[in-house]
Formats: C-alpha cells, structure tokens, sequence
C-alpha cells in the first residue's frame, strides 16, 4: 500500500461512521470499519461488503469493536459505559471483540480496534489486574486469527497508556493514534503524546478538536471540529507522523450522524486538505 492513502471511518450497518457509498463518492482508497451489530456478522454479509468494497478500489485497514449500552453524553459516562473496562459487561463483550475478530478474518483484514475504556489509574488493584488478563485473553484469540489489536487514544494519558501496554506484555497490542481524542478528554497534548507512543502506533485517526477550558479540562468535553479548525494543528501533526516513521493510511473521523450532509461536506474538505498536505510534505 502507498504511504499516507488517505481513508474515512465507515460503517457496513447502520451506527459510526459514514456509509459505504459516501466513501466512494469521495474517492477514498481505504476505510476503517465500525463492526456490524451481531445479527449481521456473518460470512454472507462479510463476503457482500468485501464484493462492494472491491467494486469501489476501497480496501479495508482496520475493525472497531463497540458495544451495545456504551454512551459518550460526558466524560464521566464515558467513563461507566464504554469498552471493556465496565465490570459488569466485560465478559459479555470479551466475548462479543473475540467475534468481532472473527468477522474481522472474514473480512481479510488483520487489525481490529477499539476503544478499551477508562483504565484503573491504580496499577495494583485488582480490577487492573482483571483488566490486563482480559485483555491478554483477547490478544490470544486476536493472534490466533493473525491479527493485531489497536486501542485508539484518549482516555488515557500516554504514560498510563504505555504502561497499560508494558503491563499486557503481548507483541501484537499496538496503538491507533487520534489526536483529537488527547484534546477531547483533556488527557495530554497531542504532538507530545504521539512521540511518546510513536513505536506503538500502527493506525491514526485524522480528527480535529477544541480544548476545553482549562478549569474543566478532564471532566468537561472539549468541542469536536472540522479538520484544520481545531487545536491540533494537522500539519504539524502530519509532520511528526513522517518523523516518527509512519507510513500507513490517514483515516479521516467526523463524528457528527446527526447531520449527516454537514458530515459529508467536513469529510470532503478534509480529504482536500490532506491530499494537498501529504503532497507537500512527501514531495
């Protein structure tokens, strides 16, 4: 694959990300992919988007896992619903990201992904401890299928990250770097904590954000914007990722399903954007 193809986060059903036929109309050649809901992770379905996605040159770089119940209305929500973190669904969706890899082979591709949760600030509690074991478990049947993990950034800092992953201790746990995410939760700055993952990263999310104000930063959102409109200063940003080494899709996130031609359009912009700073940055 070519450095730096420039991709959209899509969805094969209904839920995260844009649809299939809006990431052709782009011209995109990769998309990362929001795992169906159950009922629709089966061979046929894998085998009718594979047949879609070949009929459009897109290819396919990554599989996110979500769960049913999670919800982003705040930060301390986040917190309670989201990944694998939340003890009383954990087993449940261990199991339900062991089928999502499942369907990820389907699909021909090795990296499935997602958003882990809050990890326990405490590194010898108990739950952490659960938390490394569980996912140490799933690693197991991720490496089984010939596949990698990336847990996306944000809701850790990039120390408790790294040592999250120190503590795992499984060679194919790797990284999906948003930048807006570092913003969002208020949990570090983005260029900073991308040099200090940087040998973790093998997937990045091109997003762009509002820090929060700085009293509630870290209990208060910060503002989800378009590409380049935000605090993160994308070729700043595109830069380091050259520095740093890495060669891989830039997949394009907008957040934003309640309106979806406003989405459509930011989507748009920001493939303009950086096709035109990938050519000046490459050569």
């Amino acid at each position: 694959m070519a450095k730096w193809q420039v991709g959209v986060f899509a969805s094969i059903d209904a839920g995260l990300g844009v649809h299939l036929e809006v990431a052709q109309e782009l011209g995109v050649p990769t998309i990362q992919v929001h795992a169906p809901h159950a009922g629709t992770r089966t061979p046929e379905a894998a085998a009718a988007f594979l047949e879609r996605c070949a009929a459009a040159g897109i290819t396919i770089t990554a599989v996110f896992g979500g769960f049913d119940g999670e919800s982003y209305a705040d930060i301390a929500t986040t917190a309670e619903t989201v990944g694998l973190v939340p003890q009383d669904t954990r087993a449940a969706r261990l199991q339900e990201m062991k089928e999502i890899s499942d369907f990820t082979k389907l699909l021909n591709c090795d990296t499935v992904a997602l958003h882990i949760g809050f990890v326990p600030h405490d590194t010898s509690c108990d739950d952490y401890q659960a938390l490394v074991e569980t996912t140490r478990d799933l690693l197991d049947h991720v490496k089984a299928n010939g596949q990698q993990l990336n847990l996306e950034t944000g809701q850790e800092t990039a120390e408790h990250l790294l040592q999250f992953i120190s503590d795992v201790d499984r060679d194919n746990l790797f990284i999906n770097f948003d930048p807006a995410n570092m913003i969002l939760y208020g949990t570090g700055e983005p260029i900073a904590a991308l040099r200090q993952v940087a040998k973790y990263v093998r997937s990045i999310h091109c997003k762009d954000a509002l820090w929060a104000a700085e009293d509630v930063r870290g209990t208060a959102w910060g503002q989800e914007v378009a590409l380049g409109q935000g605090d993160v200063g994308i070729e700043n940003y595109l830069r380091t990722l050259q520095e740093v080494g890495y060669a891989g899709p830039l997949t394009i996130e907008r957040e934003i399903p309640q309106d979806r031609e406003r989405q459509k359009a930011d989507i748009g912009q920001a493939v303009s954007l950086l096709e035109s700073l990938r050519s000046s940055i490459l050569g």
